[in-house]
């Protein structure tokens, strides 16, 4: 009995570690150092979300006409693109 449970724990303890192991090596591997030439390409416009107000009614004036479904938003006609 004493060998099953000293098995038992020395299981658990290389589990353990080998857990830690696994989550240490996971999640060491999100941290990034970006470089200042690299940071350019993070920086231009496609990367972001954010759009002017103009253009943000544009896109939902073609989406509007186009699907002709949309509601919401006030936009008027159907789906030929015309008001």
């Amino acid at each position: 009995m004493r060998d099953m449970v000293a098995a038992a724990v020395r299981y658990f303890f290389w589990f353990a570690i080998a857990s830690v192991l696994v989550i240490g090596v996971l999640g060491g591997s999100g941290c990034v150092v970006i470089r200042a030439h690299e940071r350019e390409h993070l920086a231009k416009r496609a990367m972001t979300d954010d759009r002017s107000t103009g253009e943000a009614r544009f896109i939902g004036h073609e989406r509007g006409s186009r699907e002709g479904a949309e509601g919401g938003n006030g936009q008027p006609g159907g789906g030929c693109g015309c008001n």
